[in-house]
């Protein structure tokens, strides 16, 4: 890596004073500076983190009133990100989806228009606000099933059939590291005289470097919500949120933040999202040479071990398509690939054309080997690299998948002739079942508030038996946390049998009252 830039760290650099400084602690936290620990072996990590684990002390600013360091911290994240303004995040990217909603829906019935394959948090926002939602179906991409975002038609669509609508709340990219660029549709939100809101808790890193896709802020996104901890080096829970432009009233949404944030944010935390700014601009288009060189090995080790392949965007395949037989590429060519077109190069979805592994078999596998994904599907496995990923980790990887691949548990016959000369396997998913007219696009105004379901309004279902009921529970996959079905929701033939197949591969939930999936609340029949 090439030499660092003489840059700033306001709140960190204040903490180390306070941690030199070395003065009685009077104060909150009760673990003192981290001295109630001094004698104890097994606190001894933590007690370093408690040395500066301070509160909104002289020197040390206060987040929800910032006049001194963590003004200027946040100051220098907004010219760091491309924003007017940036606040500090100490609940994850579920603070600032729920604060942005708030800000945007101040009354109950107000309208939303949502893509349906959000955040559960962004479900939990519009009950807090009272607001309708109205759900944009995301495109489908053809080879690999998986939902991304609603095109800009969609949008103008559902913009024109509900002209009262506050703003339009988009997820990009998805989990899969999966998107567009968004100017078309930030334009076609402003001739509308809407504010386009971004859940970007996967793209803090985008912009940064030529080889990463555009920012939302770029393409002219009004409040962008980033978890900085995912994709950059800062702590679990650190987050951030952006925001330009005069579209969205910055004094309610400081009050929306101060509302669902803690008063006693953690200093730690905060450092840490300093700290991750610091490191960006200090290093530059730098800080992601080795980490993507990383990703970059391993695809070409991956080359060696044509059963396991990655997504790619279509062009990307075009690009590759001299190296494959005629017949994929003129299947490829019939199928009309969809839905998108930028791929982040961290984001690695590896997945078995053999089809003997599926997801979470193969996730399994690869955490026998002490390589852990960042997570599974039915088909795939999303393998996270970041800027501080490297070469090693790589060759651990393809060693693992090297064992995976030789183990004759995981082969159709073993010593079958020819079997790596088997054709890929296409995903069969339906993510496009959620009650929205697919000659649309988009669905009916859907009513969401906080007022809890009488037990006597609800009855318990096999889940093989629930479609044509309507859900009484939300049902989350976690990860990624995208609802299957919210409150309310009719559940179809195809939700039912994903639930399933998803119970059987040994998903994991939240939300749901049976903790084996083996049943689902609905609403009672009238």
């Amino acid at each position: 890596m090439m030499g660092k830039k003489a840059v700033h760290a306001p709140l960190m650099e204040a903490l180390i004073r306070y941690r030199t400084q070395g003065n009685a602690s009077f104060h909150v936290p009760g673990h003192k500076n981290g001295q109630v620990y001094e004698h104890e072996n097994i606190a001894s990590l933590l007690q370093e983190v408690m040395s500066i684990d301070a509160t909104e002390i002289s020197g040390l600013d206060d987040l929800h009133h910032p006049e001194d360091v963590i003004r200027e911290g946040q100051g220098l994240a907004a010219k760091c990100f491309g924003a007017e303004e940036s606040f500090w995040l100490i609940g994850g990217s579920t603070v600032g989806n729920l604060a942005m909603i708030l800000t945007v829906c101040t009354e109950p019935g107000a309208l939303l228009l949502v893509q349906r394959n959000v955040h559960k948090s962004v479900l939990n926002g519009l009950m807090l606000s009272g607001a309708n939602a109205v759900f944009l179906d995301p495109e489908i991409d053809t080879l690999s099933g998986l939902a991304v975002a609603p095109t800009t038609d969609t949008i103008k669509a559902a913009l024109k059939a509900y002209p009262s609508a506050k703003g339009v709340l988009l997820t990009l990219p998805n989990y899969y590291g999966m998107g567009h660029d968004l100017t078309a549709t930030a334009k076609a939100c402003h001739a509308a005289h809407v504010p386009l809101l971004v859940d970007e808790a996967h793209g803090a890193h985008f912009g940064l470097h030529p080889r990463l896709p555009a920012s939302a802020l770029s393409c002219g996104a009004d409040v962008v919500v980033q978890s900085t901890h995912k994709m950059l080096p800062a702590m679990t829970m650190g987050a951030m949120l952006h925001v330009q432009g005069e579209r969205i009233h910055r004094e309610l949404l400081r009050q929306r933040l101060a509302m669902v944030q803690s008063s006693s944010p953690s200093y730690p935390l905060m450092a840490s999202l300093d700290l991750a700014r610091w490191y960006i601009e200090a290093y530059g288009e730098d800080a992601f040479t080795v980490g993507l060189a990383a990703a970059d090995a391993f695809r070409k080790g991956l080359e060696q071990l044509p059963r396991f392949r990655l997504l790619e965007p279509q062009q990307e395949l075009e690009g590759r398509d001299a190296h494959r037989g005629i017949s994929e590429v003129l299947e490829r060519a019939e199928e009309g690939i969809s839905g998108y077109s930028s791929q982040d190069p961290f984001k690695l979805v590896l997945y078995d054309t053999w089809g003997i592994l599926d997801g979470f078999g193969l996730k399994h596998e690869l955490e026998t080997y002490g390589c852990v994904p960042e997570m599974s599907d039915e088909k795939h496995v999303v393998l996270l690299f970041t800027l501080g990923s490297t070469a090693k980790d790589a060759s651990h990887l393809l060693q693992a998948l090297v064992h995976i691949n030789n183990d004759i548990r995981f082969k159709e016959t073993a010593g079958e002739p020819g079997a790596t000369e088997k054709e890929p396997q296409r995903l069969e998913l339906d993510f496009s079942t959620w009650n929205n007219d697919r000659m649309k696009g988009y669905s009916s105004p859907v009513p969401f508030g906080l007022r809890p379901i009488s037990p006597d309004q609800m009855e318990t279902v096999p889940v093989e038996e629930s479609a044509g009921r309507v859900a009484a529970e939300m049902i989350i996959p976690y990860p990624p946390g995208i609802p299957l079905l919210y409150t309310g929701e009719t559940i179809t033939e195809a939700i039912a049998l994903r639930m399933s197949r998803l119970r059987e591969l040994g998903a994991k939930w939240h939300g749901i009252a049976d903790e084996g999936m083996l049943t689902i609340r609905v609403f009672r029949l009238q």
